[in-house]
């Protein structure tokens, strides 16, 4: 006994719609992303990969502290084998012992955030609001 009040042919069309349906909502729903809030003392570089824990920050040698995460563009934990050889625009954070303790690469709207401090003592001069995520210069 069906007890779907929908007809068999009617209820596999339906079917076969939800995942065109959801291949044109998942572009949408990926912009409709909330903007990163990135901490105070987040400053701006440049990293380069290379073997682990050993990168490359704004030219000088750096080393990842135990425990460090690195976040993409879109928020999430790459492998860091897809991240050797290759340099991005990040804001990241030092731990006490000037190791990089977090990292988040940067997405292209991020970038064009400007001013973001470089240095500690840029981002203690400056005054930020954090909501709008944006920097003031004195």
């Amino acid at each position: 006994m069906n007890r779907c009040a929908m007809k068999r042919p009617a209820r596999r069309a339906v079917l076969r719609l939800l995942p065109a349906m959801a291949l044109v909502l998942l572009p949408a729903l990926a912009q409709a992303q909330t903007m990163r809030l990135f901490p105070r003392h987040a400053l701006r570089g440049e990293i380069a990969f290379s073997s682990y824990p050993e990168l490359l920050l704004n030219g000088q040698a750096a080393r990842l502290s135990p425990g460090a995460r690195v976040r993409d563009a879109v928020n999430m934990q790459p492998m860091h084998g897809d991240l050797v050889g290759k340099k991005f625009i990040v804001n990241f954070t030092l731990t006490s012992m000037g190791m990089v303790q977090e990292v988040w690469i940067l997405a292209p709207a991020e970038i064009a955030r400007q001013p973001w401090p470089r240095t500690l003592q840029e981002s203690q001069s400056w005054s930020f609001d954090q909501a709008a995520q944006v920097w003031a210069k004195p």
